[in-house]
């Protein structure tokens, strides 16, 4: 009998070795065919120790079980579910339906797992050893799992369809030819992409993929020196929330969960640039204690996403750039600790509706916030910040912002009206502290007021009706370019006091039109 033909008698075919044949009883039979020595070195399908006959069988056998393989026992499902097992030679199953369970657990592959266009109902690798797995365009009713597994070249799941839950979570993952550890371009996960405490020593692409839940890279280290990106992913859609977060290590934890007090964390860590544009998320991007080490020409990238919570909270990068052009966010959940100093934040564009930090962020550091994100003058990010603040009833420190725009603003005039900024800082602040011109006209007329009174009854001219002398009056008369209070034109000063009188007209002009200005300001503002 050849391999491929099934056996009516119930026998396995007589060219299976001994150990094929075992297997091939158990996949009838729906059992696990377990091949561990009960050494835990030996068994380490990661380990040096070779695998000899009495552990191994050949790959084109495997496929011709989950092919065509022959029927289960009565009453019993067939499926393949093997532990400790060594796979000789390259598993093709590419283009074929796989009805039956798939699972393997702690097994080595000597060669590349081929599994491009094949469908499957639920696949599952265990803890396995795995030069590479070729999955482009695989579809799968149910979960694909790879937990604990270790790929040497890297893992291609290009335009795959997964049912529902994809699992890499503590896989380590290596680079292929093109410096990719997983090239997953145009997935779609049904529900959950769980990466927890993932190792990729290469580029991690998730071009326009879509996840159907969330996608979860807690405590996952991500690592690309021989790309500008260690994950790239524009384009990007999940429907609930991507977790850039830490993850328990040690004890067992139930996936997505806060690890309980004590727990040793792992932190994310991205040691390459991150590229989440033009990204569509449901629920939130949760960046809390992660941590980036970027080079100088790499980024943090978020252009254009859309998302309805930010959670802007991990560690300060040293180099790199934090890049938020575009992004629109609803909630702003950040800590003051957190963001790049000048020249390494670029927010234009940047909309979000409410603030909401986590300690200590007084004004004063969200203005140097948003002057590390304009090198140069851009009235957007004060305005939008201003108006954040006002929506939340904080309308003192929004006319800060604005204050402070304008003073931004100010440094980039030429002299002339550079000194007329300064003239309306001085006096009213350009308008966004009115009661200071009441305390500049109240010093100016107390001022005067005293100096007159000293100069004692000036000169008057020959009127019929003459009031009488009031340095009060006289001195406000003076500061008050539009109303007249009958003073001025009846007495006539001399000297140095004509001077004095002069300075006063001029600055209750100045004091008048820098008024004037802020009020108008203030009425367009509103």
């Amino acid at each position: 009998m050849t391999v491929g033909t099934r056996d009516r008698e119930g026998e396995p075919p007589a060219e299976l070795t001994t150990v094929e044949a075992g297997m091939w009883q158990a996949f009838r039979d729906g059992s696990v065919y377990d091949l561990r020595a009960g050494d835990t070195a030996a068994d380490d399908p990661h380990g040096r120790r070779p695998w000899g006959d009495d552990r191994t069988v050949r790959a084109r056998v495997v496929c011709w079980l989950l092919l065509d393989g022959p029927p289960a026992l009565a009453g019993r499902v067939s499926s393949l579910k093997l532990t400790g097992v060594r796979v000789s030679g390259s598993m093709d199953l590419a283009g074929g339906t796989v009805v039956p369970y798939v699972e393997f657990q702690s097994c080595r592959f000597d060669a590349e797992v081929l599994l491009p266009e094949t469908r499957f109902t639920t696949v599952r690798l265990v803890n396995c050893a795995v030069p590479r797995l070729e999955a482009a365009r695989l579809q799968t009713e149910g979960d694909l799992h790879l937990p604990r597994c270790r790929f040497h070249h890297g893992i291609r799941l290009t335009d795959a369809q997964i049912g529902t839950d994809l699992l890499l979570n503590q896989a380590v993952v290596n680079r292929d030819r093109g410096g990719r550890s997983i090239a997953a371009d145009g997935l779609n996960v049904g529900q959950d992409l769980q990466a927890e405490l993932l190792e990729s020593y290469g580029e991690l692409s998730l071009r326009s993929a879509t996840i159907g839940v969330s996608l979860s890279l807690r405590g996952a280290r991500l690592t690309s020196p021989y790309t500008r990106l260690a994950l790239n992913a524009p384009q990007l859609t999940v429907e609930r929330t991507l977790y850039l977060t830490p993850a328990g290590v040690g004890a067992a934890q139930f996936s997505g969960t806060t690890p309980a007090r004590g727990t040793r964390v792992r932190r994310f860590e991205c040691r390459g640039g991150i590229r989440l544009d033009d990204g569509r998320f449901g629920d939130a991007v949760d960046l809390d204690r992660a941590r980036f080490v970027l080079t100088d020409d790499q980024e943090v990238s978020l252009r254009r996403v859309q998302v309805p919570e930010l959670r802007f909270l991990g560690e300060r990068p040293e180099r790199g750039r934090v890049v938020l052009s575009g992004a629109r966010v609803v909630n702003l959940v950040d800590r003051a600790s957190s963001w790049p100093g000048p020249g390494s934040l670029q927010m234009s564009g940047f909309s979000y509706e409410v603030l909401v930090p986590r300690g200590p962020f007084p004004l004063a550091e969200r203005l140097r916030w948003l002057a590390a994100a304009t090198a140069e003058y851009h009235p957007e990010p004060y305005e939008r910040l201003a108006a954040v603040l006002r929506a939340g009833g904080e309308d003192e420190d929004a006319r800060e912002v604005l204050l402070a725009r304008q003073r931004r603003r100010r440094e980039t005039l030429p002299l002339g009206p550079k000194l007329w900024g300064y003239a309306q800082d001085w006096t009213v602040a350009y308008g966004y502290r009115p009661g200071r011109a009441a305390v500049w006209m109240a010093v100016l007329w107390a001022a005067g007021s005293l100096a007159f009174a000293r100069a004692g009854r000036p000169g008057s001219g020959d009127f019929a009706e003459q009031p009488p002398w009031n340095p009060a009056l006289f001195a406000l008369d003076l500061l008050l370019p539009v109303i007249d209070l009958g003073q001025v034109g009846f007495w006539h000063l001399t000297g140095g006091w004509q001077w004095l009188a002069a300075a006063l007209v001029l600055l209750g002009w100045v004091l008048a039109t820098t008024v004037a200005a802020g009020a108008t300001r203030l009425l367009r503002r509103n």
